[in-house]
């Protein structure tokens, strides 16, 4: 037997389970270089317009379905391929390059579509996930081509875990909740289309692994650690005896989770907590509701922008985000203004120009340049405001200037509203997202303006550390438990009570109950997470006191390194497992 292989990539769907490995093709389709003969253009032509016409029939039916399981905003990403596929261009080059260069249908498409996602592989930041989008509509050409059908998927009907070289969004959205446990491919990323539906099938998943399929057999146990990103294969019989005690304790906590959906989060010494949901698209308010959130903390608004082939218009974003209102009558939705870098804005920005996105003209800088598109989103936005507890929040907010500008454009809108008699809420609260150093170190500052802060843990590890969270060779690096990281939120927490300011993470950690105490202790008491996250952190909410919380809070500031602040709060929440039967018995 092959030694256990412990991997790291990123996840992107939380969960853990145990089960035998199921591994598809990493090879994909091998497509020789062929041609026709002149007198076969014609009949070549026919089999390659009624394989675009089955491709397109097939992605209607996955949109269908999808829209029907998850909402109209996670269906809109098939719509997207549809789209690519009937792009004028790519029909154009695809009938020259059989008519004129006499190529074989399957081979045009091929050097074809792969030529257009290299394009987008070659661009950073989130843009390059669209690379993904052209392999799936790839792949379903030359299955009706070829007239092959990549049935392992639908065959399944036994418990696996899928481990692939990459799975599309159309193959991640056929997958069987009954049967697949969890999946992990070596490529991939958190901001891609896959990742977005399996979070919304709420199906434990890793990505971005590397290259591992090779010490891979079908059939081999496998552990799947959604929640630390964390794959291992061949693993040795402590592990998997570690990992069954987890599941068995997080099997019992889970009983009594779903009868804490409508008590609220109060510590044991009747501290009141708040926890909201973050969502990405309206479908996953009622998630949220069902689970007994506080209203929604991060409604992102950039899948607006990413699943669809047009901009949005005003009355897009205005539906998308009333639908959520109305869907949290007398709770706060907080939605945050465009966090997308200029590569998916259609600017005349090239790839050359913007080199490291991260650092570049993304978010509210973008906002503020290209200000019909801010308006549109702003004018949205107030509208939904006259509906409900509606707040507006910019990200990534640096220095006073980007804020006052901000405050000014939408002062501006509400004017113009204000004007032609539109309802609006002339008191809407406005927040600002804490993501830099700078941010964190000016917030004395910027708190005197805003109504309340949100800290997004995530791109504040990352600037914080000087790590990109996407790169494998600098992952272990990039650690939520580092000190340098806990002073920066003890700081950023310290400022808002000071100031009588409320203040939220919406980041990843927030949403880990293993830093839920932490976060306690530090002063924190409204958090935001994805709707899977409500119930457990919720419990944890009612498990402890928050007097327990600061003792480990100030234990941990007083550590000088991630792994052992992150050793020391993982053994905390084991404390805490242990006690969570007892617990919800009480509570009920």
């Amino acid at each position: 037997m092959r030694p256990m292989l412990k991997l790291q990539g990123i996840a992107v769907s939380p969960g853990v389970t145990i089960g035998e490995a199921l591994v598809l093709d990493s090879e994909g389709f091998r497509i020789p270089r062929r041609f026709v003969a002149r007198s076969a253009v014609d009949t070549e032509l026919e089999r390659l317009s009624k394989a675009v016409a089955e491709t397109a029939m097939e992605i209607a039916r996955n949109r269908d379905a999808v829209h029907a399981e998850l909402g109209e905003q996670y269906a809109a990403i098939f719509e997207a391929h549809l789209a690519m596929l009937h792009d004028e261009r790519l029909q154009q080059e695809l009938i020259s390059a059989v008519r004129d260069r006499n190529w074989w249908p399957e081979y045009a498409v091929s050097r074809t579509l792969r030529r257009y996602a290299k394009v987008f592989q070659g661009l950073d930041n989130h843009i390059s996930q669209r690379a993904h989008d052209i392999y799936d509509i790839e792949k379903s050409l030359l299955r009706n081509l070829l007239g092959q059908r990549r049935e392992t998927l639908a065959a399944i009907s036994q418990p696996v875990i899928v481990l692939a070289h990459n799975l599309t969004p159309s193959e991640t959205a056929n997958l069987d909740r009954r049967f697949v446990q969890g999946f992990a491919t070596e490529l991939g990323g958190p901001g891609s289309h896959t990742a977005i539906v399996a979070e919304g099938l709420e199906i434990p998943a890793v990505v971005g692994l590397g290259p591992f399929l090779a010490d891979v057999s079908g059939g081999e146990p496998v552990i799947l650690d959604g929640n630390q990103g964390i794959v291992i294969l061949q693993p040795d019989e402590e592990t998997i005896a570690r990992y069954r005690l987890e599941l068995e304790a997080a099997k019992t906590v889970a009983v009594g989770l779903s009868l804490l959906r409508d008590l609220p989060a109060e510590t044991l010494d009747g501290v009141r907590v708040q926890i909201t949901g973050n969502i990405e698209f309206p479908s996953e308010a009622q998630q949220c509701l069902s689970r007994g959130c506080d209203g929604i903390g991060l409604y992102r608004t950039e899948f607006l922008y990413l699943t669809s082939p047009r901009e949005p218009t005003e009355e897009d974003h205005f539906a998308a985000y009333s639908e959520v209102v109305r869907a949290m009558p007398g709770k706060p939705v907080v939605i945050r203004t465009l966090d997308l870098g200029a590569d998916k804005m259609r600017t005349a920005t090239t790839p050359e120009e913007e080199r490291n996105p991260c650092l570049g003209l993304r978010s509210i800088r973008l906002s503020l340049r290209q200000l019909p598109q801010f308006r549109t989103q702003l004018r949205a936005i107030l509208r939904a405001s006259a509906l409900g507890d509606v707040r507006v929040m910019f990200p990534l907010i640096s220095t006073i200037v980007e804020l006052r500008q901000a405050r000014m454009v939408l002062a501006d809108v509400m004017e113009d509203l204000a004007e032609h008699g539109i309802a609006f809420n002339r008191t809407m609260p406005v927040g600002m997202m804490v993501e830099t150093p700078a941010a964190v170190m000016m917030l004395d500052v910027f708190i005197k303006e805003v109504d309340f802060i949100s800290i997004g843990t995530n791109d504040l590890i990352q600037y914080t550390l000087a790590v990109d969270r996407g790169n494998k060779d600098v992952a272990d690096l990039y650690n939520a438990s580092d000190p340098a990281v806990l002073r920066l939120l003890q700081r950023s927490l310290d400022v808002a009570r000071e100031a009588g300011v409320s203040a939220n993470v919406c980041g990843q950690m927030s949403g880990s109950v293993m830093y839920t105490q932490l976060l306690l202790g530090l002063g924190l008491r409204q958090l935001s997470v994805p709707p899977s996250s409500i119930p457990e952190v919720k419990q944890v909410c009612r498990s402890v006191s928050v007097a327990e919380c600061r003792v480990i809070a100030e234990k941990a500031l007083s550590m000088d390194g991630a792994q052992e602040v992150k050793a020391y709060l993982r053994d905390q929440l084991r404390r805490l497992l242990a006690q969570a039967v007892a617990l919800c018995d009480t509570a009920v």
